[in-house]
């Protein structure tokens, strides 16, 4: 094993504050949408709206952060290797299998991810983000002048907001079990706080996985 800093400073400040802000966005969500009472619904509107905005923010300059620093071609996807890591998170990582891919500072993600991510970013976010603006600018009455968006039934756009919502909490629940599967359960965790992750040596590796192809 080799300790490598993988992840830049902006690039864990951005993650935790996404991560912070998408919780906080279902919380306060949900509490629109009628589901329980902790902030009172109109603090939950307030709450919820300043937050959106603040993402947008986040998210504009995570954009600028990628394309400066060619961060963006981590998520280009790939077929190779792809069944292999399927294969893997079905059945080989039950078995104590080596991991198919191998992380770098150039490739961070396996192939799964490299997927899961790209359909998150140009995808499921811009739907929730647009839904979202929807919904902020969204046409009401103000004595004779009706201000924003002149749109009929804001029914639709509710329903895709709230499906984005779930699909958003259904990568995180698995996003959250999946940082457990590294060589620990915190190693995963704790290279995403300090920048820096044990990877395993490339020659270590290719042994691994020759050996496991002998034994099969």
């Amino acid at each position: 094993m080799k300790t490598v800093y993988i992840y830049r400073s902006f690039e864990r400040f951005w993650h935790w504050t996404q991560a912070f802000l998408i919780f906080f966005l279902a919380l306060t969500g949900f509490e629109v949408h009628g589901s329980f009472s902790f902030f009172g619904f109109e603090n939950a509107v307030i709450f919820h709206r300043y937050a959106a905005y603040s993402l947008i923010v986040l998210i504009i300059f995570a954009i600028f952060w990628h394309f400066t620093t060619g961060e963006w071609k981590q998520y280009l996807p790939t077929t190779k290797f792809l069944k292999a890591q399927m294969d893997y998170y079905i059945l080989g990582i039950f078995k104590n299998s080596p991991h198919p891919t191998k992380k770098t500072v150039l490739s961070k993600l396996n192939p799964l991810q490299r997927i899961t991510y790209l359909v998150l970013k140009i995808l499921v976010i811009p739907i929730m983000v647009i839904s979202g603006l929807f919904y902020i600018f969204y046409r009401y009455s103000s004595g004779g002048f009706i201000a924003g968006l002149d749109i009929e039934n804001l029914e639709p756009v509710a329903l895709i907001h709230t499906a984005g919502a779930y699909a958003l909490i259904a990568f995180v629940v698995v996003h959250v079990y999946l940082i457990t599967t590294g060589h620990s359960i915190l190693t995963n965790l704790k290279a995403m706080m300090t920048g820096y992750e044990d990877i395993e040596d490339e020659n270590e590796l290719i042994n691994k996985i020759n050996n496991n192809k002998v034994i099969k």
